[in-house]
Order: C-alpha cells, then structure tokens, then sequence
C-alpha cells in the first residue's frame, strides 16, 4: 500500500533546505543569529531512509498494541484501504480483534452486533442504523471492511454519541440538555492548551455565518472525544482478551489529544499507537507514532439521477424538489413534485432506499424509475422512466 516514491515527494522541501544549509564555523553566525552565542534552532527533522518499513512491517509492530488508532480523511479512498490492510493483516497474525467506529451511534449497536452476526442484511443495517442521515460519506468507503469484519466475526462497536445530543449541545450549550440527557453524558476530564488552541483553529475555519458560540463548539468537541473513549474504555474492560482498533477522524487523535488522552486517562496500563495519513503534515514526532504515505486513488463515480430531493411529507417514497444541470431524471420526464417510489429493483420508502438502490450504480447506465405524480383531482399517476445515470 505505501509508496516510497511519494513518501520522499513529501519531504522534498526539508531536503532542499538540507541541502543549502553550509557547515558553519566555529565562531561564526547565521543569518538572523543576535550573535555568535546564540544560534537559532532550526528544529530539522532527519528520516532514515534505511529504516523506511512497509506495510507488513508496520503490522508486525502494531501487532504488539492492545489499542490502534488509524486516522482518516472520511471521502479519501485510499486512507480507507490502508484501514483495511491494517485490520486485515493483525486478524491474518491472529490477534483477536474489535473495530470501534466513528461513523456509527452508539444507540444503534444492537444492529452492527446483528449484521456481524449474519442476522441483519447489509441493506437493512444502512437502514437501521440510519447511516445515510446520520453519516453520509460514501457507504463504499467503509464497505471492504465492514464485510470483512461480519466474515471474519469481528465485532463492530458504534463508539459516538447520538447526533441528538451533540446537536443539542452545539444550539444551547450543556445547560439545554434535560436531566435524562445529562444522564447519558461521559464523565469529561480537564484539556490542556494545546487541544484548546487546535478547537479554537477547527472553529476559526468555519464560515461567519455558521458560527455560534465558541464555547458550545468546544462541549461538542469534548463531548465527541469523552463519549468515543469512554465507549471504548467499557468495550475493553468488558473484554479483556480484544485488541481494539479504532477508525476515526484524524482530528481526533492527531497528537493524542482527542480520544487517546481520553482513554488513556481511563485505562493508563493500556499499551497502545496512533497511525495516521502523512499527506501534506510536518514529521513531528509528536504528532503520531506512524505515518501512511499511500498513492492517491479515487473511488469510482457512483451514477447519479440529477435531483434535489426532500422527505415525503406522509406515506412512503420522496419528493423531487429540483434537478441539478444536465440532470438525466429531468431529460428522462420527472417533474418537480413527482414522489419517487421505486428505482431498480428497490421500493423507496425513505432517503436511505434510495442511495441503497444507487450504490453499485455507474455514469451512463440506464435504470428503470416509478414515480407518483399529483393530480388536481383524484388518486396520483403512476409512471415509469427510464432515466440515464450521471
């Protein structure tokens, strides 16, 4: 999976600054030293290239952890495939894992522990879990290894917090939650300057009009990191035999700031590492104890049916409320207002059937779509379209 050609790309800057930095003699200064006693530090990182491991050797080394966290960008391709290699090849060395996911809310376990179980289909699962309203990246991402976990029996541990909640939080702060709500809070410990100044950066990016309060923002950030390592924490004091691995955003664990403090502070004899992508990041040390340089690749475009839509406000099916430019539903015939309620061979009940029934779609195939369409008078209008992917 890594590539030492981009791997080195990635440094090209440091060595060119290597590269012009002349021996200084003794007495001498450099430029923007105050004087000859007092040179600035530079802080050059050096890299080893005879120590540059792979993939397996990486493995080999993580094989010896209780606790790996492996980072991602949720859309990138790639970083999701390095997360399968991982899980894959410590399964292979038979250690006896359990994979904690960001992507999934905690109140939905019941169904991941059904899917694993061969129980639950795939679709119903999406269904169950409302992964398509809840999370929204490209199921494709996570597939490879959500079917390798119900193959293998690895269980699957919703480690976040209901939306909710943290939506709750994030509108009034704390003190707008019920005392039922409270109830389901993680206990929350002390954070340094250093995660402060990271949530106030995170903040800072957010267009103006979005911004509410800082302070709001920083209970969710918190209330993400504590209720994601507590989860964990009881997953591994419950099952003392597992090797945990846990996938979530980088933003989480960059510097161990996020949910690896947190756990840590729950469990400190736990020996653990944090993997994360190296792409366009300073080699500090501090940051992670790995980090991944895969070639870039794109996940194949899904097809699309060109519509804005919006929930049906009774009964099944949705409602076309719009079409994109080039839409191939609208060259097809569909109408605004038109209720689609079947496309392929999927009933579309809700949003979900509908990017159920897309998933394994391509740019240019033909798929048969039933819609209803209101009439002034009278039951709706049942028809069928054929309708050409984008």
């Amino acid at each position: 999976m890594s590539s030492i050609a981009s791997f080195l790309s990635s440094f090209l800057p440091i060595a060119a600054c290597l590269a012009c930095l002349a021996p200084v003699a003794a007495g001498e200064s450099r430029p923007g030293d105050t004087g000859p006693d007092e040179p600035l530090d530079p802080q050059t990182r050096v890299l080893d290239l005879a120590d540059l491991p792979d993939m397996e050797t990486l493995i080999d080394r993580l094989a010896t952890r209780r606790v790996i966290f492996v980072g991602e960008t949720h859309d990138r391709y790639e970083q999701h495939l390095d997360q399968w290699a991982i899980v894959h090849g410590l399964h292979e060395r038979g250690r006896d894992l359990a994979l904690g996911l960001e992507c999934f809310q905690q109140p939905f376990q019941e169904f991941l522990d059904a899917f694993v179980a061969g129980t639950l289909t795939e679709k119903e699962m999406l269904r169950r879990t409302d992964y398509f309203e809840r999370w929204r990246y490209d199921y494709r991402l996570y597939r490879p290894l959500l079917r390798l976990a119900r193959a293998r029996g690895i269980p699957l541990i919703a480690l976040n917090l209901e939306r909710e909640l943290t939506a709750k939080v994030g509108e009034g702060g704390l003190e707008a939650l019920s005392e039922a709500e409270r109830a389901r809070l993680p206990e929350m410990g002390e954070d340094d300057a250093a995660y402060l100044d990271r949530v106030r950066a995170a903040f800072d990016l957010h267009p103006q009009a979005e911004k509410r309060s800082f302070e709001h923002f920083l209970a969710v950030q918190r209330l993400w990191d504590e209720g994601m390592a507590e989860r964990a924490a009881d997953y591994l004091r419950a099952h003392p035999e597992k090797t945990l691995v846990i996938l979530a955003g980088s933003g989480h664990l960059e510097y161990g700031q996020g949910i690896p403090r947190r756990l840590a502070r729950r469990r400190p004899e736990l020996s653990s590492a944090i993997v994360l992508n190296g792409a366009g990041r300073d080699p500090d040390p501090r940051l992670a104890d790995y980090l991944l340089y895969p070639r870039r690749i794109e996940l194949p475009a899904t097809g699309l049916l060109g519509i804005f839509l919006q929930p049906a406000a009774e009964g099944a099916g949705v409602i076309v409320r719009g079409f994109t430019e080039d839409s191939g539903a609208a060259a097809a015939g569909l109408r605004e207002q038109d209720r689609i309620v079947r496309v392929g061979d999927e009933a579309v009940g809700a949003y979900a059937d509908l990017r159920i029934a897309l998933i394994a779609s391509r740019p240019g195939q033909k798929i048969p779509v039933e819609v209803e369409r209101p009439r002034l008078l009278g039951a709706p209008e049942a028809l069928r379209f054929e309708v050409e992917l984008h």
